[in-house]
C-alpha cells in the first residue's frame, strides 16, 4: 500500500524524505543521540496534530475516563471456567474446578478467582459476549479493533484510535504496550492509520530484577551538556533550511525532536517506567509473576499519563487438560487482577481508569477426549471495571449449558463503542483511509446498555 494520493499529513514521515535535511535530521540527531525509540516519537508527532484535531472549537464536558488499561487474554480463555461457570451442568460441562460466591449476593465466579471475588463489587461481568470468528487471528482482531477481519483493509486497534485523537499527556507515549507489541497477532498496531499512531512497546519483561525500558536514558559518552549542544547545532541547521523549504510536515518533525528529547530530559516520564521503585508490599501485592508485573507497570504508566496500555497475556488456548492449564494461569492474574482494582481504587484513579479483562473467544462447554476445551466464539465473558462502570452487576447471560447468549447479546463493536464513549472519542466520527476513504471509528457497535 502507498501513500499516494493521502493528504500530507496522513503520510509515514520516513516516506517524505525528499529533501536533504530531513535525512540529516534522522542521522545527524537520533543516531548522535542514541535514540532508537525516535521512529516512534516522529512518526506519532509528524501525524498527531491535524488528524486528532477537534472540529468543534467550543469546549467540550470532560469524559468519564481518561486512561485505559485493555488486558488481552491471547488464546481464548474458557468462559465456563472463569467468570460463567456452570455448577448445574452435567461434569463434563462444568468441569471440576468449581464455583466460589463474590462479594455481590447471587454473583458466582469459578472457584479459581478467589482474590477477584473479593472485589467483585468494582466490577461488570459480561456473560454475553459473541462474534463469529473462531480463529486465533480473526478473534483478536475482532477484539482488538472492533471490526470484523476484512481482506479489503486493516483496521486500527482501539489504541492507536485513542492515540489519534486524545494524543500525548505528560511527555508519554499515549498508547503503551506491555510487554511488547507483538501480542494479539500484530491487530496492536495502527492499521490503516499512519504508522505515527503504533504503539510504544517495553520490549522487556517487567518482573525481570535487570528489568529498564530501553533509550530513556543518554547514552554512554553523552552527557547533558553535550546533548545541549548538539540540540542547539539541529537548532542551527533547521534554520539554515527554514530559509529552502517550509510545511507542516517539518514541523511536526521538529516537534518530533522536542518530544524526544522531552522523553530523555523529564524525571517524570523516566520515572514511570521504573518499576523497582515501587515498595515491595506493593510488588508483592501484585506479585512477583510476569503478569503480575505487567498489570502494575500499567498502573504507574497510566498513573503518570499514558492514556491506553495494552497488556498481553498469553498461554490460554487449552485444547489439552484444561483444568490443568487454568489452574496454573488463573491464580497468578487472579492476583494481580484484584490487586491492580484495588489499588488503582485506593489511588483514586480507578474513578477515571477503564480497566477491560477481555480474550480471543470462549471455548467449547463440552470437554473434549484431551480434557480441553476448542475454540467457542458464539458467547464468551469479559469483565469491565472503572472509569465509570457499575460494579457489582452481571451483564448479559449465556444459556444452561453457555453454548451461546440467551440475553443481551454483545459484540465486541459495543465493547469498541463503549471505551471510545468513556474516554471522550465520539464512535461516529470518521476516520480517513488510504485515498481519501473515510471509516467510521466504530460501525457496528454501540455503547453497552446499563453498564455506566
Amino acid at each position: 500500500m502507498t501513500d499516494v494520493g493521502l493528504p500530507l499529513y496522513q503520510q509515514d514521515p520516513w516516506h517524505m524524505r525528499g529533501v536533504t535535511r530531513r535525512e540529516m535530521l534522522r542521522v545527524g540527531f537520533v543516531g548522535a543521540a542514541g535514540l532508537a525509540l525516535g521512529d516512534w516519537f516522529a512518526l506519532r508527532a509528524a501525524a498527531a496534530a491535524p488528524v486528532g484535531a477537534a472540529q468543534n472549537p467550543s469546549t467540550p464536558p470532560a469524559p468519564p475516563c481518561d486512561g485505559v488499561i485493555y488486558i488481552f487474554l491471547e488464546g481464548g480463555m474458557s468462559h465456563i471456567d472463569s467468570f460463567d461457570p456452570k455448577p448445574y451442568a452435567p461434569i463434563d460441562i462444568r468441569g471440576e474446578l468449581g464455583t466460589i460466591g463474590t462479594n455481590v449476593d447471587g454473583v458466582q465466579i469459578s472457584a479459581l478467582w478467589g482474590h477477584t471475588a473479593q472485589v467483585a463489587d468494582k466490577i461488570a461481568f459480561i456473560r454475553s459476549m459473541t462474534h463469529g470468528e473462531a480463529a486465533h487471528e480473526r478473534g483478536a482482531h475482532n477484539m482488538l479493533t472492533g471490526y470484523k477481519p476484512s481482506p479489503a483493509v486493516t483496521y486500527p486497534s482501539l489504541g492507536s484510535v485513542v492515540s489519534c485523537e486524545l494524543g500525548v499527556r505528560n511527555d508519554l507515549p499515549p498508547y503503551i504496550c506491555v510487554p511488547d507489541d507483538g501480542g494479539g497477532f500484530g491487530f496492536a498496531h495502527t492499521g490503516y492509520l499512519s504508522s505515527a499512531f503504533g504503539p510504544f512497546s517495553l520490549g522487556a519483561e517487567p518482573s525481570n530484577q535487570q528489568f529498564v525500558v530501553r533509550d530513556l536514558s543518554l547514552p554512554g559518552g553523552v552527557d547533558e551538556t553535550r546533548m545541549d549542544r548538539r540540540k542547539g547545532m539541529l537548532a542551527a541547521v533547521d534554520a539554515h533550511f527554514r530559509k529552502l523549504e517550509d510545511s507542516d510536515a517539518l514541523d511536526a518533525m521538529d516537534a518530533f525532536y522536542q518530544r524526544a528529547y522531552s522523553l530523555i530530559s523529564s524525571p517524570r516520564a523516566r520515572e514511570a517506567f521504573n518499576i523497582a521503585a515501587e515498595p515491595d508490599v506493593i510488588r508483592d501485592a501484585y506479585g512477583r509473576t510476569p503478569i503480575g508485573q505487567r498489570l502494575l507497570m500499567a498502573r504507574r504508566l497510566i498513573e503518570a499519563g499514558a492514556r491506553f496500555v495494552t497488556v498481553f497475556s498469553g498461554g490460554w488456548d487449552m485444547h489439552v487438560d484444561i483444568h490443568g492449564g487454568m489452574r496454573g494461569l488463573v491464580p497468578p492474574l487472579d492476583q494481580g487482577y484484584a490487586a491492580l482494582l484495588r489499588d488503582l481504587d485506593l489511588r483514586g484513579l480507578l474513578p477515571k481508569t477503564l480497566v477491560v479483562l477481555g480474550t480471543e473467544f470462549g471455548r467449547t462447554t463440552k470437554l473434549n477426549k484431551d480434557r480441553g476445551r476448542d475454540h467457542w466464539p458464539k458467547v464468551f465473558s469479559i469483565a469491565v471495571a472503572g472509569g465509570g462502570v457499575r460494579g457489582g452487576q452481571v451483564i448479559g447471560e449465556s444459556n444452561a449449558y453457555a453454548t451461546e447468549p440467551k440475553d443481551r447479546p454483545v459484540s465486541p463493536g459495543d465493547v469498541a463503542a463503549t471505551i471510545f464513549t468513556q474516554l471522550g472519542v465520539n464512535p461516529d466520527k470518521d476516520l480517513m483511509a488510504p485515498g481519501d476513504r473515510p471509516i467510521r471509528i466504530v460501525r457496528d457497535g454501540r455503547p453497552i446498555a446499563g453498564l455506566t
